[in-house]
């Protein structure tokens, strides 16, 4: 499917639907913010445990997203977006009983289980606004997703954190330490089972959203030309023969590895300079404003100003940059009412660069991929387990060493984004041919 193929309105009409899509999908992605701390609390977790939220959500990236594609073959586009949001709501669901009887593991399955669902979706979403207009401007509409995906996150974790935290939880909190065996067990009793309603609400609602997309005018993508570029070699039959892809799909793993570890530890670090999880709630959304002006400058600029790429270039280097200022800079700031060490504010300023890099690898790396795109959209999205495996180990670093330091992680990973951006998008053969560059 190209611009060309549907009128105007039904592709203003498509571009609005899938930008709903990447509103929920930030809605129930970023308020992971909230719970990993809120389950360290309530269910009495390490920080190593605590990230496991990230693990179980994104890990079904790697193990589903493959599988979707396959499924989305058979049951095409339309049916696939009803099928992946009732997933979504069955894993909401579990969210009920796991409360009930305070089972962190039934959480972790129904946080699979979301992961599952949007491991299908994004597929879908991801392939239809990269193809669904001009190549040129396919980072500006990633950026506009983006907008709706980063401004769900902000109001995520605020909306949940109003919805289940109480002013007197500080209180509660300080008190757990000191409690008796069976008062700290009714107290966390109580306070987990807050997550029980609002759980119960988002499952109807994916129920009710997959039957509208069903029945909306959001065209099927042509499965035999839902391919991205018109230069393909005829003679590659497989995705692995790409690897212009294959580290594409490297660079989207730690790309959203830095992008999670920057958003959902942000607020157990501010902990250990003082701040309680009722103070320290507005941080992820100040880090996803920060992505959001990305979003905004990729928009304004891309492509009058600058190519996507240029803006993929300045991006990798600025996120390495502000990772290095992270771990090497002191001094405390107050900001926003908040006395904090400067290095937290260069955390929430790595949300920035990081808008742009997600919208400038996907047209490199599906560039050429014709009828296989569908495939190499999938693997882009398996890259998304990058989201579960580094914050996982940004936890064992943070418990073995400190929370500070750990942050080296993201150094290695900014240095990768940027050999992609420069060469890696170019390598044609695994014996190292390149093509010419255009930028």
């Amino acid at each position: 499917m190209t611009a060309s193929v549907h009128d105007r309105k039904t592709t203003w009409v498509s571009i609005g639907i899938i930008g709903t899509m990447f509103f929920i999908f930030g809605f129930v992605s970023w308020i992971n913010a909230i719970l990993i701390p809120y389950f360290k609390i309530a269910c009495e977790l390490s920080n190593f445990q605590s990230y496991l939220v990230a693990f179980a959500f994104y890990i079904s990236y790697l193990l589903m997203s493959m599988p979707s594609s396959y499924l989305l073959k058979k049951i095409g586009y339309k049916n696939g977006i009803m099928v992946g949001f009732w997933i979504m709501a069955l894993g909401a669901f579990l969210f009920v009983p796991a409360a009930y009887n305070r089972a962190y593991p039934i959480f972790l399955i129904g946080l699979f289980t979301l992961g599952s669902g949007l491991a299908l979706l994004q597929t879908v979403a991801n392939l239809y606004i990269t193809l669904i207009g001009e190549k040129e401007r396919a980072a500006q509409r990633i950026s506009m997703m983006g907008i709706c995906n980063k401004g769900a996150g902000i109001l995520a974790p605020l909306l949940f954190s109003y919805i289940i935290l109480r002013p007197q939880d500080n209180e509660l909190f300080k008190q757990l330490p000191q409690m008796t065996e069976t008062a700290r067990t009714l107290a966390l009793d109580e306070l987990i089972l807050r997550v029980v309603g609002p759980y119960t609400v988002v499952g109807i609602i994916l129920l009710l959203i997959g039957l509208f997309v069903k029945f909306s005018v959001l065209p099927e993508l042509d499965q035999q030309q839902d391919g991205a570029g018109k230069d393909r070699d005829e003679t590659k039959k497989s995705i692995f023969q790409y690897p212009h892809l294959i580290l594409g799909a490297v660079a989207i793993f730690l790309h959203v590895g830095t992008q999670v570890i920057a958003i959902d530890t942000i607020i157990n670090y501010a902990g250990v300079m003082g701040l309680s999880l009722l103070e320290a709630k507005a941080l992820p959304s100040y880090t996803l404003t920060a992505t959001i002006l990305g979003y905004l400058s990729g928009i304004i600029l891309i492509p009058k100003v600058f190519s996507q790429h240029s803006m993929l270039r300045f991006s990798t280097v600025l996120g390495l940059i502000l990772s290095i200022l992270v771990v090497s800079t002191h001094g405390h700031v107050v900001l926003f009412n908040m006395d904090l060490d400067i290095s937290i504010w260069f955390i929430v300023l790595i949300g920035f660069p990081n808008a742009l890099i997600w919208a400038g690898i996907w047209p490199l790396a599906l560039e050429g991929l014709g009828p296989l795109a569908k495939q190499g959209s999938a693997l882009l999205i398996m890259g998304l387990c990058g989201n579960a495996l580094l914050p996982l180990l940004y936890g064992v670093l943070a418990d073995t060493i400190d929370p500070k330091s750990a942050y080296w992680i993201l150094t290695p990973c900014f240095l990768y984004l940027i050999f992609y951006a420069f060469k890696g998008y170019r390598i044609q053969t695994w014996a190292g041919q390149t093509k010419k560059s255009t930028n």
